[in-house]
């Protein structure tokens, strides 16, 4: 028997299971470990609570955890609990799956005033994290600025702009929203480097944004390249080029709250007394490598919130080998160290969507085989080996069946028109798991 130890319940951490039951049957045991007491990572506090069609895929995850030979132990927090030492000691492989949960910092003069906040923090604060359910982001208004071209900043700019009616069926968190509904903010900026082909949106998010109850989109035309230009895009992106053209052509509607993309923008400082009152923009232009240079014109966009979408990175693990300029494990095709394996996220950084964990999540599982070659049956002990541990520790340690408990409450709690109301404190998720022995 071999037994395989994966840090992260999240996708990368589930395909990665899901890839070794594939290749192995009942030939492996499986244990995914996370910090939290309850599954998922990025598909429970990522993605945004108005895209349930993505957070569905988390039935599939579902279906590895309800096979004998993989089991979930939550609340279990590997540095604390658990090194990876210990770990690697106790089982064949050990998988970090650990994704990058922290933002990357803004570089610039005033970065660290009252009133900017990381999109790993508002976007947990609205999804119901427990480590940022007590954010509260001043949405006093009228202005807020959102630093990126990704579909994070997308997320937040939706979010933000969204009316309570718009949020039936999703599942945001009861103290977001009802914060949201009053919010002062008329208008969202969102600040990009470079220009409207080099964006990282897809369509389905660019298009959400023109069919808003009370605000609308906008672009200026100048902005804009060429439309002749738009056919050396990919179909996607050109997709993506063709509704911010609608956002430019459109009429103004009226609708109280704007969206206004501001390309070839950079933010060099945000400035207030005592908190966020403004952000420097230096207007940019592209060289022949698309890179963004500045030109020295400056100006200022009011704003009380800067939102900064600029990026992810891993938190380095004692003892596992960090690459810091580029915030993720140092590895070759996932090998970290012998025994010693990395996915998803923590192995190439914040690329690529839900998706594509699952091809990442198979080749590690490719290149633990390799190391493994054709011996039958392992040299390590497992799962009783980690319990004695954790028990020894203390690790009040919460299971599948207990997960199953704290959804089921979670789902009993739901306002109407919401598939749930997630509990935004560990103590809370452990009071609705299955009663102790």
């Amino acid at each position: 028997m071999r037994h395989i130890a994966i840090v992260g319940s999240g996708p990368a951490g589930y395909y990665t299971a899901e890839a070794a039951q594939k290749r192995w049957g009942d030939g492996v045991r499986v244990d995914i470990i996370d910090r939290l007491p309850v599954p998922y990572g990025l598909i429970r506090s990522g993605v945004a609570p108005d895209h349930q069609s993505i957070k569905a895929v988390y039935r599939r995850y579902e279906a590895v955890n309800l096979a004998d030979n993989v089991r979930f132990v939550g609340n279990v927090c590997v540095g604390t609990h658990v090194s990876v030492e210990e770990l690697a000691a106790r089982y064949d492989a050990v998988v970090l799956a650990t994704g990058a949960p922290h933002d990357r910092k803004l570089d610039i003069p005033g970065a660290d005033l009252p009133g900017v906040v990381g999109s790993a923090a508002f976007v947990g604060w609205y999804n119901g994290h427990p480590e940022f359910a007590d954010l509260d982001p001043p949405l006093a208004g009228p202005g807020a600025v959102v630093i990126g071209n990704g579909n994070v900043a997308l997320d937040i700019a939706r979010i933000l702009a969204k009316s309570r009616a718009e949020f039936h069926g999703s599942d945001i968190s009861n103290h977001a929203i009802d914060v949201l509904e009053h919010s002062g903010i008329v208008r969202v900026t969102i600040l990009g480097r470079r220009g409207p082909h080099q964006i990282a949106m897809t369509p389905k998010e660019l298009g959400e944004l023109g069919h808003l109850q009370r605000a609308q989109p906008f672009v200026a035309p100048s902005d804009l390249p060429d439309i002749g230009e738009d056919a050396l895009l990919e179909p996607g992106m050109r997709k993506s080029v063709t509704h911010l053209r609608d956002f430019a052509g459109a009429p103004h509607a009226g609708k109280p709250l704007s969206i206004d993309f501001d390309f070839f923008a950079a933010p060099v400082a945000i400035e207030g007394a005592g908190h966020v009152e403004r952000v420097i923009v230096e207007r940019t232009t592209l060289d022949r490598e698309l890179r963004s240079t500045g030109t020295g014109e400056t100006y200022a966009i009011p704003a009380n919130l800067v939102l900064t979408a600029i990026g992810y990175q891993t938190p380095p693990i004692e003892g596992v080998p960090y690459e810091h300029g580029r915030g993720r494990f140092a590895n070759v095709e996932g090998r970290v160290l012998p025994g010693l394996y990395v996915v998803g996220w923590a192995r190439r950084g914040p690329s690529g969507t839900i998706g594509t964990n699952r091809p990442d999540g198979y080749s590690v599982v490719d290149r633990i085989a390799e190391d493994w070659g054709d011996a039958i049956g392992g040299g390590k002990p497992g799962r009783p080996a980690l319990d004695a541990l954790l028990a020894g520790r203390g690790a009040d340690v919460t299971t599948f069946r207990d997960w199953r408990n704290i959804e089921a409450a979670e789902n009993a709690r739901a306002r109407d028109g919401s598939p749930r109301e997630k509990f935004v404190s560990v103590t809370d998720m452990l009071a609705a798991r299955a009663p102790r022995a």
